[in-house]
């Protein structure tokens, strides 16, 4: 499932990352009243009565410049104008209409997306000055007045975008379906991996890094089940992306770990884990998904009897922080173990969905406690009352206290150690809500 997008456009000073930041609520954008400061396009989910969105700021268009930079932003906007399902045309009433206002919105109309067009800076509440009738001449209907730097009129602004917004999207598969996200560095061997168990070219495969760019969907039909391996983008440091395009390639990457069941994490066997390798990974962990790591090209390592427990135990303390993450060595160009892959998507799957009953999980609870006995502070200990599970897909655990403060990390982890022994729960994060409540209060 993936979100629609809305794009910020319209040329410099406008306001773009103004009203970015607040409708998001963030301030991720850098705001400053020169041009070109953002170059790249942003994003981050955005809500508004229920409806999430990816919204994109994106930096000034200036459609007659040659200067490079410019035109480089000039490039990157576009793409984002490309992609997206709606978009916000923000223009300043400061300035009236220009000649680069108007030259955005012909390039919006040709588009052939709906474009809603916003009046920034309208800082005063009640009628509009005169000059905010002249936006009329856009060509783009009614005019919204709004203020970034206030908050007026942005309810009225996101009312507009949400109507133009499609449903988000939803593989016409049954329950049984599970997405694979295949996330990673570039040249790991993702669109190898979906090459060859698609049985067909369906991604270009290049040792040029940057080589895939959007995320690509391949169904993929077995007798145990029905997949849908998503081919991601490489996604590489901040610092090497250096094509504007690519910018766009590790958002659709970040969207398709949204919207996974499963990420399968690619490592470059002959390369072994690096820093990027732990923050992509990360980023799955954080949005709580089942969660392999595929160590590849294993065809090509130099190796003897023991490599691979070395390499595995190396493995291990560099995913410390995913304690939970099974490893399997592939080689996606000759196939070796990707039957194997195949198993282990369905079992972490599986362990991410699990719901435990309360009364397992407060046995557990009850040994674990009459074996290490909860914390204390200042005479005071820590009761837990029960637990009990909240939701799947990651497993959350809700644990009533009497004092949070209490519940340190390390006892937290005690306690996920000890559930995680009894039930499994492997390839899969877990959570813990913790509530206090009286003993007064407990029945």
């Amino acid at each position: 499932m993936s979100k629609p997008i809305c794009a910020i456009v319209g040329r410099p000073n406008t306001g773009k990352s103004s009203l970015f930041n607040r409708l998001t609520g963030k301030r991720l954008s850098i705001v400053e009243d020169t041009p070109g400061v953002t170059r790249d396009r942003i994003y981050s989910e955005c809500e508004w009565c229920g409806k999430e969105f990816m919204l994109v700021d994106t930096g000034g268009i200036e459609p007659r410049s040659d200067d490079i930079i410019l035109a480089q932003m000039r490039r990157q906007a576009q793409i984002a104008i490309d992609k997206a399902d709606v978009i916000v045309l923000l223009t300043d009433i400061k300035c009236g209409v220009t000649a680069n206002d108007s030259d955005v919105a012909a390039m919006l109309q040709r588009s052939g997306k709906p474009v809603i067009l916003a009046v920034n800076k309208c800082d005063r509440v009640g009628e509009p000055a005169p000059e905010f009738y002249e936006f009329y001449n856009l060509g783009l209907g009614d005019p919204i007045a709004v203020s970034a730097e206030h908050g007026y009129g942005t309810g009225d602004l996101l009312d507009e975008v949400i109507k133009y917004l499609p449903d988000e999207h939803e593989e016409p598969a049954g329950e049984d379906t599970i997405r694979v996200a295949v996330i990673g560095k570039p040249n790991s061997g993702k669109s190898s991996l979906i090459n060859f168990i698609s049985g067909e070219e369906r991604a270009i495969v290049s040792d040029i890094a940057g080589t895939t760019r959007d995320a690509t969907d391949s169904i993929i039909e077995r007798e145990d089940g029905r997949y849908v391996f998503v081919d991601t983008a490489g996604i590489r440091k901040k610092s090497k992306v250096t094509e504007k395009i690519e910018h766009y390639s590790v958002l659709r990457a970040y969207m398709a770990i949204d919207g996974a069941d499963v990420a399968v994490i690619m490592i470059d066997g002959t390369e072994g884990f690096t820093e990027q390798d732990s923050k992509i990974a990360g980023y799955a962990h954080e949005k709580g998904k089942a969660c392999i790591v595929a160590v590849n090209k294993w065809d090509i390592v130099d190796k003897n009897t023991h490599t691979m427990d070395e390499y595995k135990k190396r493995l291990e303390e560099d995913f410390s922080f995913m304690s939970y993450v099974p490893f399997i060595f592939i080689s996606a160009k000759t196939g070796q173990r990707v039957d194997k892959l195949f198993e282990m998507i369905k079992s972490v799957y599986s362990q991410n969905c699990m719901r435990i009953t309360t009364g397992m999980l407060n046995d557990v609870l009850a040994y674990a406690t009459a074996r290490v006995q909860p914390p204390s502070d200042k005479g005071r200990r820590l009761k837990i009352y029960y637990i009990t599970q909240a939701s799947t897909k990651p497993p959350t655990f809700v644990v009533f206290v009497n004092r949070a403060d209490l519940f340190h990390f390390s006892y937290q982890r005690y306690i996920e150690n000890q559930i995680r022994q009894t039930f499994g729960l492997t390839g899969t994060p877990v959570r813990f809500i913790t509530r206090e409540r009286d003993k007064k209060d407990v029945k």
